[in-house]
């Protein structure tokens, strides 16, 4: 690594004249290379802090910092107060450091002065421990985010909880990215009742105009079969029957997470690792009566095209 390099500049020393300026980045110094007079005690590298092996790495890396994100109340551009030391690092004055902290502490009030700006700051606080709570990735949070402002611009979290919109906002953001996280799931891990949940999920659908794509229930069947610790031939076997299904169009109005619980009993069943009703149900967050509602649909669906198949 080169610690100091030698350069023609315009600028000349003022004792010698020389114009061989050596810069030493490490120390922060501008030496004259003739007399060796310290013209300057402040540099600052301007340069690259990271070094790049490859095109790749020089376009990725970057020294801007994190980008705006909706995560955060203030969108991530945040002031920081320093109140006890300069830019060098020295120790201020008695005066000026009474002077930063009063800064400091206008522009921390300044930052929650605005109801809207107070309410962000503690839903975006929920939203951060349920997200760490049912392990939500980064883009999950990002767009639950997103549809909690347009809810405060809407004017919608008047009156109401702002815990049970965050955890309405999580579920909304997970239907429409198509993540198979049950209801019950979201609102186990949240402060307010499922009953309320549900109902403000309903009114973010009816006032923003949201359409949910409907889930598959072949998304269900690994979380399933895990908390069941069924073998993957299982799983497989439990998935083809799924799509067998969705060719006969079997599948559709019906609950995907019981269509999925009905499908791993019956391929159980088949590879002789018998799971009993309740346990798989309980798996699926359903109960036991859509669970066999849903099993003789299949095995009524398979026999009549069973039917159809040998009338041909």
């Amino acid at each position: 690594m080169v610690k100091y390099m030698i350069q023609k500049s315009i600028k000349s020393c003022p004792k010698c004249g020389n114009d061989g300026i050596i810069r030493d980045w490490e120390v922060g110094e501008e030496i004259c290379g003739g007399c060796g007079l310290v013209l300057d005690e402040n540099l600052v590298d301007q340069g690259k802090e990271w070094r790049a092996f490859n095109f790749t790495e020089s376009q990725n890396k970057s020294r801007t910092g994190p980008g705006i994100s909706y995560r955060f109340f203030d969108k991530g551009l945040s002031t920081v107060f320093s109140s006890n030391r300069d830019s060098n690092g020295k120790k201020l004055r008695e005066e000026t450091r009474i002077k930063m902290s009063r800064l400091k502490r206008y522009d921390n009030r300044s930052k929650i002065d605005e109801t809207w700006r107070r309410n962000l700051s503690i839903a975006m606080t929920e939203l951060d421990r349920l997200s760490a709570n049912l392990h939500l990735s980064k883009n999950l949070k990002e767009h639950s985010a997103l549809i909690y402002r347009k809810a405060l611009k809407m004017d919608l979290i008047r009156g109401r909880s702002i815990d049970a919109f965050v955890a309405a906002c999580i579920y909304a953001s997970c239907r429409a990215n198509q993540v198979p996280r049950p209801l019950k799931e979201i609102t186990s891990a949240s402060t307010r009742e499922h009953s309320e949940i549900s109902r403000t999920y309903r009114l973010i659908l009816r006032e923003m105009n949201m359409k949910m794509p409907i889930d598959d229930p072949m998304k269900f069947v690994p979380k399933i079969a895990s908390k069941l610790n069924l073998e993957g031939e299982v799983e497989i076997q439990a998935i083809d029957i799924l799509r067998k299904a969705k060719k006969l169009n079997g599948l559709q109005g019906k609950d995907p997470r019981g269509l999925a619980a009905a499908a791993l009993y019956k391929a159980s069943k088949a590879n002789n690792e018998r799971r009993i009703q309740k346990d798989v149900a309980k798996a699926a967050g359903t109960s036991e009566v859509t669970l066999r509602n849903r099993l003789v649909g299949l095995e009524n669906l398979f026999q009549d095209s069973d039917l159809i198949i040998s009338n041909d």
